[in-house]
């Protein structure tokens, strides 16, 4: 018996000119059917100073969410200390070991990854990406930003969406983007 399974999702963050943004795209599929265009998988936590975007189930996004925001509080708004003990919790935690997510967070100092089996990931470069045309949009924003270095980073994100949109069957030209001025 094969089991239908939901994919769908680019992520990229970026940051860059005194910016950081992060942009996704707005495909949901299920088995070859899309079943939502116009998706939005970013949020703001923190009263708007941290941008989040996830890939994955969307159900289990809102749950990290949810617990990163109540970490960031506990935390003075500190998110790689938020992000550390998010993934501590999300390894250990029977209920939360099951959650099918990738999660890109972002404030005005760091980017970071945060995934299931307890990494947190602050990116070497200026862009990272997650999701099934994570590959694509990761490559178009090392090269937009390496040859085009007057582009915004808003502008790097939307075009290294478009461009994984080209490749990616499972990511289409619904863009969304959240913005922040960033002190790096």
């Amino acid at each position: 018996m094969s089991q239908t399974t939901f994919h769908g999702t680019t992520i990229v963050a970026v940051r860059h000119l005194g910016q950081v943004a992060i942009g996704g795209d707005g495909q949901v599929t299920l088995g070859s059917t899309v079943v939502k265009s116009t998706a939005n998988k970013l949020r703001r936590l923190l009263d708007g100073r941290v941008i989040v975007g996830f890939a994955g189930a969307t159900a289990d996004a809102f749950t990290l969410f949810e617990r990163l925001e109540a970490k960031l509080r506990d935390h003075n708004g500190h998110l790689t200390r938020a992000a550390v003990e998010l993934a501590k919790d999300w390894r250990t935690d029977r209920l939360l070991r099951r959650l099918e997510a990738l999660i890109l967070a972002a404030d005005s100092k760091k980017t970071l990854l945060v995934s299931g089996t307890g990494d947190v990931i602050e990116p070497d470069g200026h862009a990272i990406a997650i999701g099934s045309g994570g590959n694509y949009a990761l490559s178009a924003a090392r090269a937009l930003l390496r040859h085009a270095p007057t582009l915004t980073a808003e502008s790097v994100v939307r075009e290294s969406l478009a461009i994984a949109g080209e490749i990616c069957l499972y990511t289409n030209d619904k863009v969304s983007v959240e913005l922040l001025d960033s002190e790096v």
